[in-house]
């Protein structure tokens, strides 16, 4: 088999895991709860002391090493900030570890509720610390992760689907002929947003990686922390109709603009990086396809409904694309 259809995580079993846990010198329990994640393998050990981490392991050949301390060095430089965010703990001076032919890092073990984005001090609280990240993320950038463009969530993401067969053969010329249309949209936006500047992001900044506590949000999981314009983590916490979208915008922008400044330019910006979200998911899911967990958590990808119901999404991208963009009010 090749490393494109060997399981990536075939060998990390429980006494693997605890092997290379302990090789550490963490004292495990035996105690092993595997956490939602499709990406890496993600897992929640007790400690002997009663405790208990969270530990990551790191898809292969995903990240490169230097890429991987790259993302914790800007947490890292964000909890110095007392910015809530949870960083890779510190084991024998070294946040990734590697044994068993697995990278892996410690976590912290925070709990947490996913945010009620429908109260508007809990959209402006979320806006100052998405600010006070940014104004972080400003200062330098990422010189070894990459960068977010149409190109690589976009046409990288359409030409590797087209050159697959997950998409059904009835289906496989109204999707490239929709996708390209998407992109002309995309590409579009990105003209009338003009030269906005990339920063250091979160990159995946959607509920499922925010916890709510009575003592406010943290942040989790920068796994996907690339470089992009700074409404890439703000459009992700909008939903519902337009005029929700809107007021929900201006909530977040109230917060956000006590610490960084928002350069309104980037609203054109956000159909277009939804359009390539949805595009990038579909990729993604052909890419990990080799995964045994993917055909088991998503058994509907490369069915006929599916990709209908993409090619409608894109569809009714491309009518939002070219719609004004949306305004906080």
């Amino acid at each position: 088999m090749t490393s494109e259809t060997l399981p990536p995580f075939a060998g990390l079993t429980p006494d693997a895991l605890l092997d290379a846990l302990e090789s550490t010198g963490v004292s495990c329990d035996g105690r092993l709860q595997a956490l939602n994640s499709y990406e890496n393998r993600v897992y929640q050990i007790g400690l002997n002391d009663g405790a208990s981490v969270v530990a990551k392991f790191y898809r292969p050949e995903r990240w490169s090493d230097e890429q991987i301390l790259e993302e914790h060095a800007f947490v890292a430089e964000l909890a110095t900030r007392e910015i809530p965010v949870v960083a890779a703990m510190v084991l024998d001076g070294k946040t990734l570890h590697h044994a068993g032919g697995f990278r892996f890092s410690l976590f912290p073990r925070r709990g947490g509720r996913m945010p009620e984005l429908d109260a508007p001090d809990v959209l402006t609280w979320l806006g100052r610390f998405l600010g006070r990240i940014h104004a972080v993320g400003a200062i330098e950038p990422y010189h070894l992760r990459p960068t977010l463009t149409p190109d690589s969530f976009g046409r990288q993401s359409l030409d590797f689907v087209l050159g697959h067969d997950f998409i059904p053969p009835e289906l496989h010329e109204v999707y490239r002929g929709v996708a390209e249309q998407a992109l002309l949209g995309v590409a579009r936006c990105f003209e009338r947003a003009g030269a906005v500047a990339n920063l250091r992001l979160h990159g995946d900044c959607h509920t499922s990686n925010i916890l709510w506590t009575d003592a406010g949000p943290h942040f989790v999981d920068f796994d996907d922390s690339r470089m992009g314009p700074a409404v890439q983590d703000l459009w992700m916490l909008l939903s519902g109709e337009r005029a929700e979208q809107s007021a929900q915008l201006a909530d977040l922008l109230a917060g956000y603009e006590d610490f960084c400044e928002f350069d309104t330019r980037e609203l054109y910006l956000i159909e277009a990086l939804r359009t390539l979200r949805l595009m990038h998911y579909s990729a993604w899911l052909a890419r990990r396809w080799h995964d045994p967990a993917f055909p088991v958590a998503f058994p509907w990808f490369g069915l006929q409904r599916y990709w209908q119901d993409r090619i409608l999404e894109l569809r009714e991208q491309i009518a939002l694309m070219d719609e004004a963009p949306l305004w906080p009010v």
